[in-house]
């Protein structure tokens, strides 16, 4: 008698093909509707509306986001929502600070601080940090509020001036605050040096800036550094700004001379910085640096009362005189041309050069004084049109220039 083992086997093996033919499908079946109820909610959570973001929970009801978006349309029932959330993302530090800031409305400073200092717990970033600095301060405890300023400043954001500005409402100290705060980071460096700057804190900035030169990128922050420069300049803090200037030049932030002035005999195009040299264009005026000096083409347009050249320079209490070589083509005697020393304070001229005019090279010394308050002095080459004479054309080459204390002569 033949056997019929195969065909049994075959026989029974078909069920179960079958079984797992419509197992395969319902699967595939249910993720075609779970795909198309996630993009559907999604679609609804985008038209950000209460009741299209209640529709998409009603499809979607395990999404944090959705019950967090949906508090802020729903005060009445906020805190439910929140907690939901963070049922549902126990990691989700925005919604315990969310409600932290509901508890805190309400008046139960228990819970909404449990609620912020749970935000930090599960996300050391700085937005906890800062909610936290934020809600000290509202509450007056300044000991916790500078701990946690302290801790959001160690890592900074974008939005770090905000921080800076509590920090100025509990103590508008610019020491104070940098000794309750700052820290070596670059990126915190910059933020603070900008914000300082901002509220005309010069003498403050530079102590910041010369940790910024110890700590900084010279392609990034160069720029800046020669801002406070400036700034150190135009608040008259002489010894700050000689102090921020030569810890760039130094470290080679920036290309300087020791001498005074720098870039004495103009052989570097000059730096955008009243420690090296101005060289503003006006109509029918122009000047550039190169290795013969400063060369300046006047066409006879230019104004009747203009600077060529300008640079701030720091001198003590003393005598000194300022030397220059230079030679002119075209440029008649006495037509306005000169060299002028001045306070930079109060504008009053020291000490005014000759005329210049001279068809061969031509070395000029300059004696003049320097008071116990001018710690800054604007030497600047300017055209001043004499009376009776025409605009003048022709040009002016600077070959070098220099002050030098008379004691030392």
């Amino acid at each position: 008698m033949q056997s019929s083992g195969p065909t049994t086997r075959v026989l029974l093996q078909r069920p179960i093909a079958r079984a797992l033919q419509l197992a395969l499908a319902a699967a595939y079946l249910t993720g075609v509707i779970f795909s198309w109820r996630s993009i559907r909610a999604d679609y609804l959570f985008r038209e950000d509306s209460e009741t299209s973001i209640g529709s998409a929970i009603s499809l979607v009801p395990d999404k944090s986001e959705y019950y967090m978006r949906l508090a802020q349309f729903n005060w009445k029932h906020s805190k439910d929502l929140l907690s939901t959330a963070v049922r549902l993302d126990p990691y989700n530090a925005q919604a315990y600070m969310e409600l932290g800031l509901q508890y805190e409305t309400e008046g139960d400073l228990v819970e909404a601080e449990k609620f912020l200092l749970k935000a930090y717990e599960v996300d050391h970033t700085y937005m906890p940090r800062w909610s936290l600095a934020n809600y000290y301060f509202r509450h007056g405890n300044l000991t916790a509020f500078w701990t946690w300023a302290r801790s959001a400043a160690a890592l900074p954001s974008d939005d770090t001036d905000s921080l800076f500005e509590l920090c100025w409402l509990a103590s508008p100290d610019p020491q104070a605050i940098s000794a309750a705060i700052s820290n070596d980071k670059p990126e915190f460096l910059r933020q603070y040096l900008t914000f300082l700057l901002s509220k005309d804190q010069a003498q403050a900035a530079s102590v910041v800036a010369l940790s910024l030169v110890r700590n900084g990128v010279p392609d990034q922050d160069r720029t800046l550094m020669l801002n406070v420069v400036d700034k150190l300049i135009a608040s008259g803090d002489a010894g700050s700004a000689l102090s921020v200037w030569h810890s760039l030049s130094d470290r080679k932030w920036i290309a300087a001379d020791n001498t005074i002035p720098n870039n004495a005999a103009f052989a570097r195009t000059p730096l955008p910085v009243g420690f090296d040299w101005s060289l503003p264009e006006d109509s029918g005026l122009h000047s550039w640096t190169g290795p013969l000096g400063l060369k300046t083409e006047f066409s006879g347009l230019q104004p009747e009362d203009c600077t060529i050249a300008e640079q701030t320079v720091a001198l003590a209490k003393g005598t000194y005189a300022f030397d220059f070589s230079y030679y002119t083509g075209g440029i008649h005697p006495d037509t306005g041309v000169r060299w002028e020393i001045a306070d930079a304070k109060s504008a009053a001229v020291l000490a005014k050069s000759p005329d210049l005019s001279s068809d061969g090279t031509k070395q000029v010394v300059l004696p003049f004084s320097v008071g116990p308050d001018m710690p800054l002095l604007r030497l600047r080459l300017v055209y001043r049109r004499a009376l009776g004479t025409p605009r003048i054309s022709g040009t002016l080459v600077v070959r070098s220039t220099g002050i030098h204390s008379r004691q030392s002569l």
